[in-house]
């Protein structure tokens, strides 16, 4: 059924060009008119400006009355940014708590409350092009790649208009290139770095363009592999630099303009990331050291088919895209950390995730003081999860526990349902070439609901491996069907914002934007405890919690874009929290709600080029984020306490300081130094769920950590060398601290030092 809607979507907007229209996330240029409009408003653009889309319009970044930062490959190139912790180290207010490769979880303006997030919606929102791959919960988000993108924009601070729900504290989004219908191209890079002593990481990509009909069609193919050695020894399995890394994908663009008023993109891309175990280490085996029967698995599929179509009328420009993908996860780890490792206690699951996505928008092209977008967004998923819970067939023969089919001691299948359409609005009128005033509005309804499939079974294996029990068979029973409490809620999110330019070189803002998440359903709500009766039963789940931004910004530019500074300060008022709560006597995980939460700070950018060929960069945040709102209940349920900090640094910053000069016959060469830092921070609530009187023993700080990278290289036309040193000076702070007990390794350390060599060559 997905297939057809996903055709007849395509082909009502490519045929019928409905009015009521939008699309959450497409990237066309500028129609002629609009272009000409803003040049005659901001002034004539020089090689300095970059322009942006977040506001689903083409922009000068210095102009847009939200916080920013965006990263062209170029820039993404020179500071060696291949994934999430490049783009957060040099994103002022961004974190990424990333335990290992392929689980990520960013926190933006310390809306978090721990790096986890079981069961929960991220608190940003990641899109690859048209594709949300956020909405994992708890799962693994993979590292998607960064190779031949037109630019990666991080707006912070809520997005609910203009990108929805769960976009609560941001979005991310990584946007491909698309392919050049007049001129050939080809490119391919090669990375061959040393981490440590002895561990070999690879990077190799290769684009090719090719326009098939002039001004008419083109093709773009990307590819990439990559195969990294492992510095993490796991004694449980016995393997040495056992997590290493093995990645390879692609996509192919097809763009077609078959008039000067229409284009249509097809678009087919796969990614797949397989390391081989978890890079999380128990200090106190080691600095490097895990211990796990068998490895942690945290492995990604996605697979991606997209068709969006552009068609310009006189009055404004229509662009629908429709998405259908696929993700499959795998998530093995071992939980005997439960029980400190006295008997055999994990978990192999594997997730299947079906998507379909159609979003279309109407954009005005009219050269007259209002600027409008105005559309439509419907998202589907199913999230389907084998469940196996085991032992070891060791452990069962020694034991003599008889009964079960094999190690498994508890098996069953699940599977949640999650449906969001909306329609939303934003209009910005142009009182002035130097002052204007935008409102937005999106009015959303959700709706979710969780399945267990009969079939399965489950046994008392753990209550009697705890007591000791011996030459015992095990009780299995088996799991009926289920359906779980079907949860709906309707949203209206909203957004006010002024700008003035009072000289032309300044633009201030004042803003006002909301944002909230999906609500979450608990798919084991009402289980009772197997092990321990009075502790705390499984809720329902989870009602949407709900963000209020406010926001004072200034962006100057000056001497032809030679300084610029970008400044930000916002208070944000977050009610309603949704958190992970963890059932201390079966580790079961499980979403609730408590009050509410403030973060306030200053967010900071600023370049400088001071000379030709020398420039400076710093950004920064500074930020106060705690709990504000909380009864005895609440208190209890989450571990939480009134005024508990949130999990975010208070600082968080990076600078970069390059010199770029000739060395005859047109070529060049280069060196730059970048430097990022974060502060110490929580990594959850302080006390054990459902015993509020007792410091959790999982409760920690991550270190204060700086990261130094080193690069030098040369431009020699068509080829470009860059040698490097990333973590200079080896730090191994910890930079993220796992917050329940079933793991053994809960604890992510600094990559060590790595030094390289890559070679781009274009042509």
């Amino acid at each position: 059924m997905k297939a057809q809607l996903f055709a007849s979507a395509s082909a009502a907007a490519l045929f019928a060009l409905p009015a009521t229209a939008m699309a959450q996330s497409s990237e066309t240029a500028a129609p002629a008119d609009a272009t000409a409009q803003g040049s005659a408003r901001d002034g004539a653009r020089d090689d300095h400006d970059i322009i942006v889309t977040a506001t689903r319009r083409t922009a000068r970044l210095q102009d847009v009355p939200l916080s920013v930062t965006a990263f062209g490959q170029e820039q993404l190139d020179d500071l060696g940014i291949v994934g999430y912790e490049g783009i957060a180290q040099n994103t002022p207010g961004i974190v990424v708590n990333r335990p290992t490769q392929n689980f990520n979880n960013f926190t933006a303006r310390g809306i978090n409350t721990n790096g986890y997030s079981a069961g929960l919606q991220s608190a940003v929102a990641i899109y690859v092009d048209e594709l949300p791959i956020s909405a994992n919960g708890n799962s693994t988000i993979l590292d998607p790649n960064l190779y031949d993108v037109e630019r990666v924009e991080f707006l912070r601070g809520p997005q609910g208009t203009l990108f929805g729900s769960n976009s609560l504290a941001g979005a991310m989004r990584i946007i491909t290139k698309s392919p050049d219908l007049d001129d050939f191209e080809a490119s391919a890079s090669a990375d061959l770095g040393l981490t440590g002593s002895h561990a070999l990481r690879q990077r190799y990509n290769a684009m090719l363009n090719v326009p098939i009909m002039t001004d008419e069609m083109g093709l773009r193919v990307t590819g990439y592999y990559r195969n990294e050695d492992g510095w993490v020894d796991n004694i449980g399995t016995g393997i040495k630099d056992s997590n290493s890394m093995e990645a390879y994908g692609g996509r192919a663009i097809l763009l077609m303009q078959p008039t000067d008023r229409m284009k249509v993109k097809l678009l087919a891309s796969y990614e797949n990331s397989k390391p081989a175990d978890s890079a999380l280490t128990n200090p106190a085996l080691g600095k490097f050291v895990r211990n796990s029967d068998r490895p942690d698995l945290f492995q990604g599929k996605l697979t991606n088919y997209n068709v969006t179509i552009n068609y310009e009328f006189d009055f404004a420009e229509l662009i629908s895209s429709t998405t259908l993908s696929d993700y499959d996860a795998s998530f093995y780890v071992d939980l005997a950390g439960t029980f400190a490792q006295t008997i055999p206690f994990a978990l192999d699951a594997y997730g299947y995730d079906d998507l379909f996505v159609q979003e279309t928008r109407l954009v005005s092209r009219t050269s007259g003081p209002i600027d409008w977008v105005a559309g439509f967004f419907y998202y589907d998923k199913r999230r389907t999860v084998d469940f196996a819970y085991r032992s070891t067939q060791e452990f069962l023969d020694a034991r003599g526990l008889t009964g079960l089919p094999d190690e498994y001691y508890q098996r069953f299948n699940s599977y949640t349902d999650q449906t969001e359409i909306a329609g939303f609005g934003e209009v910005t009128a142009h009182l002035s070439d130097n002052f204007w005033i935008t409102g937005g509005l999106r009015y959303g309804s959700t709706q979710v609901q969780s399945f267990t499939r009969g079939g399965g079974y489950n046994s008392n294996y753990l209550a009697l491996a705890l007591s000791g029990f011996r030459n015992f068979p095990l009780t299995v029973a088996e799991i009926p069907y289920a359906e779980g409490l079907k949860v709906k809620d309707d949203r209206l999110s909203w957004k006010t914002s002024v700008s003035w330019k009072p000289v032309p070189e300044l633009t201030t803002y004042a803003t006002v934007s909301t944002g909230f998440r999906t609500p979450v359903v608990n798919a084991r709500a009402g289980l009772v405890s197997a092990i321990d009766e009075n502790d705390i039963v499984i809720p329902d789940g989870a009602k949407s919690d709900s963000v209020t931004n406010y926001e004072l910004g200034l962006k100057g530019r000056w001497l032809n874009g030679d300084l610029t500074a970008n400044l930000a300060a916002y208070y944000i008022d977050w009610k309603n929290i949704q958190v992970q709560a963890n059932r201390v006597s079966d580790s079961i995980q499980f979403a609730t709600n408590i009050g509410a939460a403030e973060s306030y700070g200053l967010e900071f950018e600023f370049v400088a080029r001071p000379v030709a060929g020398l420039s400076l960069s710093l950004n920064g945040s500074f930020n106060r984020a705690k709990v504000t709102d909380l009864t005895d209940s609440e208190a209890a349920i989450s571990g939480a306490e009134l005024g508990t900090r949130l999990a975010s640094p208070h600082f968080q910053g990076s600078g970069t300081l390059r010199y770029d000069f000739p060395i005859g016959d047109g070529k060049t060469a280069f060196a730059s130094v970048n430097v990022s830092h974060a502060g110490s921070f929580p990594n959850q609530f302080p006390n054990v769920p459902g015993d509020p009187d007792t410091i959790s023993p999982t409760y920690d700080y991550t270190q204060a950590w700086t990261n130094t990278n080193l690069y030098a290289g040369t431009k020699l036309g068509a080829l470009n060398l860059t040698a490097y040193v990333e973590n200079l000076f080896d730090s191994s702070k910890i930079t993220y601290v796992h917050p329940e007990a079933f793991l053994d390794g809960r604890y992510a350390r600094m990559r060590p030092r790595t030094i390289g060599l890559r070679a781009d060559y274009r042509f």
